[in-house]
């Protein structure tokens, strides 16, 4: 009997069904039920293949990694998730990375990269320095691994139900063929818990996603800005401190502002180490000991692991407690609250005028309103960070949490690595193609400016205090609080005051234009306060 799913959908009073069924089979009016029969749902059609961003341009070509645009569109229509549906040519470079294939592959090569090390060993006799011929054929696996690959893997899981111990069959499988590695088939996994190869498989899928897609979009992201500040050094603009007007700054200094905050985020990057262990079921060595007890395991392990670009942790249990991920994603999360920051008052300029959006042919802003050009990519940028924000706390909070020497928490946590990340990703590239949409509006901040010159009540009062007037800031309070100011009306009060000429004709001189401070200047130098070289990297 075929599964069926059922959907409400409305129906008006006598309405005919819009699905061709006859209407005796359907409610003429109310609810009522529409089965969809599930057998019916084709299942996608996707030649989809995955390939590392290392792969060569043959590989890439073989594994379609940078083109979907065969991917069924009833896959991306039936996903689960916007970030493998709607938004899946936004975030696809993270495939590679954080899909199950990109956990499979990493698996594979911590697992190849290991049997590798043990023939280095002289004390394991048992594995011989294998031939230039024998280590190519290892060192191809890993080259050549593409999704069928990975299915063949988990076809071997089907049976297994255990998706490492799966790895390793299938490894076994794809080199009995090799005379020479075929005598040492039991070496694959050698004294590992299925965790020594997991950690180094998310620790290598985070480091190369972090420096070879995550990082380079922050980057663009900071140079975008930093061309908004420097190009608009210059440009007088209300403050708005509570929303109300306040002492003027420039465009560009407030932009300033966030390309000096992100970059200092981009700095502590470079300051977390990616970190793996290797030592066994409890962190200790225990079966190692027992089967080889002359060997430096601790030595032999880090230096495996320092191998494959990770920083060795020797004090673990069964997992690596992940406290680097913790910081990592604290870091992360705290850079997209900066952004969220900069999301926001880029949607409250554009709402002011003070930025115009450049229009695209045949986008339409309102389905009722032709007028509109809204602020989507803010808005997008905004509502996927919170998203990512979430993942990525709710991850930094639970993983460095593990029942005394391991629970199994951690792991199904430890798959949503990329959804965090992925959503991060989306927003950086929405507010990127937001800003590439920006026009400065000078005539709308101009006008601000000069419809606030009680914004000099500041300067005015702050120069009386310095002359000894009496009641400086109460006679400014008393002028300008709850009233109409003018130029007119600033400037008679500042005719009337009791100063030096000298101080009188500076004040006179002043309007809200020009009253910007040092905010050119610090726009200007904001490249002394910015290093997007040494950061935005894990060592």
């Amino acid at each position: 009997m075929e599964a069926v799913a059922s959907l409400r959908v409305p129906r008006s009073p006598g309405a005919r069904p819009s699905l061709g069924w006859p209407s005796s089979t359907c409610p003429r009016s109310g609810w009522g039920p529409v089965f969809v029969k599930i057998a019916t749902i084709r299942p996608p059609r996707s030649s989809l293949s995955v390939a590392s961003t290392d792969s060569s341009p043959l590989e890439m070509n073989k594994n379609n990694a940078g083109n979907l645009t065969d991917w069924d569109l009833s896959a991306s229509t039936m996903s689960l998730s916007p970030l493998d549906g709607r938004y899946t040519q936004k975030v696809k470079d993270l495939r590679p990375f954080f899909s199950e294939y990109g956990l499979i592959r990493h698996r594979v090569l911590v697992e190849v990269k290991w049997l590798l090390k043990l023939s280095e060993v002289p004390e394991i006799t048992e594995v011989p320095q294998f031939s230039l011929d024998a280590q190519s054929f290892l060192e191809k696996i890993i080259q050549d691994f593409d999704i069928n690959d990975a299915l063949e893997v988990k076809k071997i899981e089907k049976i297994t139900n255990h998706d490492v111990k799966a790895v390793e069959y299938y490894l076994k499988q794809r080199c009995k063929s090799h005379p020479e590695i075929a005598k040492v088939l039991e070496f694959f996994h050698f004294a590992c818990t299925s965790e020594d190869i997991n950690n180094l498989a998310h620790a290598l899928s985070l480091k190369e996603a972090m420096n070879k897609v995550i990082f380079p979009v922050m980057v663009d992201l900071c140079e975008a800005i930093l061309i908004i500040a420097k190009e608009n050094a210059h440009i007088p603009m209300l403050s708005r401190t509570h929303g109300q007007p306040a002492s003027p700054t420039t465009l560009g200094k407030e932009m300033a502002n966030f390309a000096v905050r992100l970059s200092e985020r981009g700095k502590a990057f470079s300051n977390i180490h990616v970190l793996g262990k290797f030592a066994g079921a409890v962190g200790n060595y225990n079966a190692h000991i027992v089967a080889y007890p002359d060997i430096n395991w601790k030595n032999i392990s880090a230096e495996f692991v320092q191998s494959l670009g990770v920083d060795f942790n020797a004090y673990v249990t069964q997992i690596e407690p992940h406290d680097y991920i913790a910081e990592l994603f604290n870091n992360v999360t705290q850079f997209n609250n900066i952004l969220i920051d900069f999301d926001r008052d880029i949607w409250s300029y554009i709402s002011l005028g003070y930025f115009k959006q450049i229009t695209k042919a045949g986008e339409i802003g309102s389905s009722t309103m032709p007028h509109k050009v809204n602020p989507i990519d803010f808005e997008n940028s905004e509502g996927n960070l919170c998203l990512g924000n979430a993942v990525l706390s709710a991850l930094s909070m639970k993983l460095p949490i593990s029942r005394m020497q391991r629970d199994l928490t951690d792991s199904t946590a430890l798959r949503n690595l990329g959804v965090g990340l992925g959503y991060s990703l989306l927003a950086y590239r929405s507010a990127l193609q937001g800003i590439k949409k920006l026009q400065v509006n000078e005539s709308r901040l101009n006008e601000d400016l000069e419809q606030t010159w009680e914004v000099l009540a500041e300067p005015i009062q702050t120069v009386m205090r310095r002359y000894a007037v009496p009641e400086a800031y109460e006679k400014l309070k008393e002028l300008t609080r709850g009233r109409a100011v003018s130029k007119k009306s600033i400037r008679e009060f500042t005719e009337s005051l009791d100063l030096p000429q000298e101080a009188k004709t500076t004040l006179m001189s002043l309007t809200p234009h020009t009253y910007t401070g040092e905010a050119e200047r610090l726009a200007n130098s904001v490249d002394d306060a910015v290093d997007l070289v040494n950061g935005f990297k894990l060592p």
